[in-house]
């Protein structure tokens, strides 16, 4: 799978997902880094059919709005360290990508995941 991870989630995530062979982009890999504006992340998970993956409510109403970001995680573990989140998101990698089989927007919590439809 591609994903596009958010500015407020760790640049490991995105290495820990290229170590499990995925392709992975942060938005500090981008030219204007986290300061890469919603449009353009919008743009590039078009142009390159990725999943963006954002605690950025923002992203959801644009999502349910426009259809824009085509993918979306959502994640709303709330304050977790970012060893618990790489531990939570790695032990439910299997699970998010067969959801994106079924439905553009995923929901991850602390308690598991919401496959939205």
């Amino acid at each position: 799978m591609k994903w596009l991870i958010d500015a407020q989630l760790p640049y490991r995530l995105s290495e820990r997902l290229k170590s499990l062979g995925h392709d992975s982009r942060h938005t500090l890999d981008l030219a204007d880094g986290n300061r890469t504006t919603d449009a353009e992340i919008n743009r590039i998970s078009v142009e390159e059919k990725r999943i963006v993956v954002s605690k950025d409510r923002d992203f959801l109403d644009s999502h349910v709005l426009t259809g824009l970001p085509p993918q979306l995680l959502w994640v709303t573990v709330g304050n977790v360290s970012n060893n618990d989140l790489l531990v939570l998101f790695e032990s439910l990698l299997p699970a998010i990508e067969s959801g994106f089989l079924e439905s553009s927007c995923i929901e991850l919590t602390s308690t598991g995941l919401a496959i939205h439809r």
